[in-house]
């Protein structure tokens, strides 16, 4: 154990997504997007530029639908997505990134490039992708066998 509270696995990989978090969404707010909050991550991490049902945002970020719908208005408010209808099931809605969105997203996925190629440079490349193939493993692992 260390003096920062433990080294299990949830709290390694919750310091982890602790500061790669925070870095992102200081450097959006250096590059304009002010408004974004922490939350809203849950929907801005897995929007596609083709859009995405509620459901599966929902499904991907482990929120309930009800949270991921408070956060779509949210966003939808800011002018970062519109739900527009989904064209393989007129029921469904999709969530679509607007300009502004599309923006975002680019800037954060620069953003992450360059993080994640600072961590490729300091471990060295190797080093680097193994550990994110053993990461994903231990993720993979974990949900397969959580019960």
């Amino acid at each position: 154990m260390n003096d920062e509270g433990g080294d299990d696995l949830g709290v390694l990989a919750g310091r982890l997504l602790f500061a790669v978090e925070a870095e992102l969404f200081r450097r959006l707010r250096d590059e304009g997007f002010d408004d974004i909050v922490h939350r809203h991550g849950a929907v801005l991490a897995y929007l596609r530029p083709e859009g995405v049902r509620a459901t599966d945002l929902a499904r991907l970020s482990g929120q309930v639908k009800q949270v991921i719908g408070v956060i779509i208005d949210d966003l939808e408010a800011l002018g970062y997505v519109v739900r527009k209808p989904d064209p393989g099931d007129r029921r469904a809605k999709l969530v679509v990134p607007t300009a502004r969105g599309r923006r975002q997203m680019a800037a954060a996925d620069a953003i992450m490039t360059d993080i994640m190629n600072r961590h490729a440079r300091n471990l060295g490349a190797a080093n680097f992708h193994r550990f994110l193939d053993d990461f994903r493993a231990v993720i993979d692992h974990q949900r397969a066998t959580a019960g």
